[in-house]
């Protein structure tokens, strides 16, 4: 599987040697079993080094189909989880997409091997550096800024695609205002401490939205710079 331009133009072949290639087939093999059917999510999942997202001592569990934590009471997204939620978001290359929660970059980087113009919104700074130093590496073109995610990026709107990486109480209103018409908003919406259900949400016109509720996820929650995150949902 491949994309038809080359997200990582400094991934070195040492970087990502076969064993990894090996083990990302495989889990792109599982995700596809686990019914995961965008080809063309999965073709990014498929390019895109998990390995070099995790601490080396545990990149020997980097392809197994599991979060794991990266720090200040984040995670590193299951693959199964980035998959489904890249697939509802519907990307087409060169579409402008809007991630709040930029964690271990890897969600951007998936976002950006299906051809989107990546922006994405940490609320942790040293999450936010530690992310940018591995885009860096990889010649990765993701624009990262720190910030509240709640609020989203006003100054850039509008976005064909807004991806949320963590569980809000409700639907943050900023961030249905900077989505373009016919643009998609993917959310997981829950009770803090509980489970949620992923959203999808389409700005059908400047004032119309038509939201499409999914499968269950447990995320962490989405923390604004005041707390945990609250807003009415849609």
């Amino acid at each position: 599987m491949a994309t038809s331009f080359n997200p990582f133009p400094l991934l070195s072949a040492a970087d990502d040697a076969p064993v990894h290639q090996g083990r990302r087939a495989a889990l792109i093999r599982s995700l596809r079993a686990r019914g995961i059917r965008d080809e063309k999510v999965l073709a990014a999942l498929g390019v895109v080094p998990r390995h070099l997202f995790f601490d080396p001592a545990l990149e020997s569990q980097a392809y197994q189909d599991k979060a794991f934590p990266i720090g200040a009471g984040q995670t590193i997204s299951q693959p199964y989880t980035v998959a489904y939620q890249s697939a509802l978001l519907g990307v087409v290359p060169g579409a402008r997409v809007l991630e709040i929660g930029t964690g271990s970059g890897y969600q951007a980087c998936v976002l950006l091997a299906l051809g989107a113009e990546v922006y994405s919104v940490e609320l942790e700074p040293t999450l936010s550096a530690r992310a940018g130093r591995l885009l860096a590496r990889l010649g990765a073109r993701v624009s990262l800024y720190v910030g509240d995610g709640a609020a989203g990026r006003p100054e850039l709107a509008p976005f064909a695609g807004i991806l949320v990486t963590a569980g809000a109480e409700g639907v943050p209103p900023a961030l249905l205002r900077q989505l373009a018409v016919g643009g998609r908003l993917v959310v997981p919406v829950g009770p803090a401490g509980g489970v949620q259900r992923m959203l999808c949400i389409v700005r059908e016109t400047a004032t119309e939205f038509r939201r499409e509720v999914f499968d269950e996820f447990r995320f962490v929650p989405l923390r604004t710079p005041f707390g945990p995150a609250s807003a009415p949902t849609t």
